[in-house]
């Protein structure tokens, strides 16, 4: 399957470390699973799966604290409201600044029979008449990958991506890196043990899963998601 790469900005970015219960620290780069979701926000389906391949580091590691407020409650369809007055938290943050990055990833083509009950399925109006008539007729990996084409040199997405917090979100465009090549940062970095992704294999038991990058000359290589010993549950 070709692959795709999305250069990636923002001011500001924070990629939660799960470990740090209380006060919200970034981890030093952006992880896979914030990197597949910006992929998701430009183009999700049931039908396919993103899998990041590689991360290219192009603006130095800046860091930032701010203090902020938050709301410590979630939205969802099982609330009628939430009083922020109730639920308003002030918190310290660590937070990166001024990020950029290259994103390059593949997706996996699900076939018909092996695809999951979606919970979640997207609002019937963020489904463009086109694309549909598009895929009913013949549904195969070169149209989705046409699809995400499309949509991403656009500049069209399902939800604004954004950098580990919605409240930072992202800027984005398609690039080639062979007509469009970008100087990845010169530093070599132990990142230490980071959040791959979650395991939403058994809905009833979602599990978080990690490795251990190593950033070479700005340059992140991700390991695939299955049969790698390299990702632990």
């Amino acid at each position: 399957m070709k692959g795709f790469c999305l250069e990636v900005s923002g001011p500001y970015a924070c990629f939660t470390r799960p470990e740090m219960k209380v006060e919200r620290v970034s981890y030093d780069v952006i992880t896979p699973s914030a990197a597949r979701a910006i992929f998701d926000a430009v183009l999700w389906k049931p039908a396919i799966f993103w899998q990041v391949k590689r991360i290219e580091v192009l603006s130095p590691i800046k860091w930032i604290s701010v203090r902020r407020n938050e709301v410590g409650a979630v939205a969802s369809p099982r609330k009628k409201q939430i009083f922020i007055d109730d639920n308003r938290q002030q918190r310290a943050g660590l937070l990166l600044r001024d990020v950029k990055y290259r994103l390059f990833a593949e997706f996996e083509f699900i076939p018909p029979e092996k695809r999951k009950k979606v919970l979640n399925p997207l609002p019937e109006y963020l489904n463009d008449t086109a694309e549909k008539a598009m895929l009913r007729k013949d549904e195969t990996p070169s149209k989705y990958a046409a699809m995400f084409e499309r949509r991403a040199k656009k500049g069209q997405c399902f939800n604004q991506p954004y950098l580990g917090c919605r409240e930072f979100s992202a800027q984005f465009r398609l690039v080639n890196p062979v007509a469009e090549p970008a100087t990845p940062v010169e530093e070599n970095r132990d990142l230490g043990w980071m959040l791959y992704d979650m395991d939403f294999s058994d809905p009833q038991n979602i599990k978080p899963l990690f490795f251990r990058p190593q950033m070479k000359n700005g340059i992140i290589t991700v390991p695939d998601r299955k049969n790698s010993e390299e990702v632990l549950g």
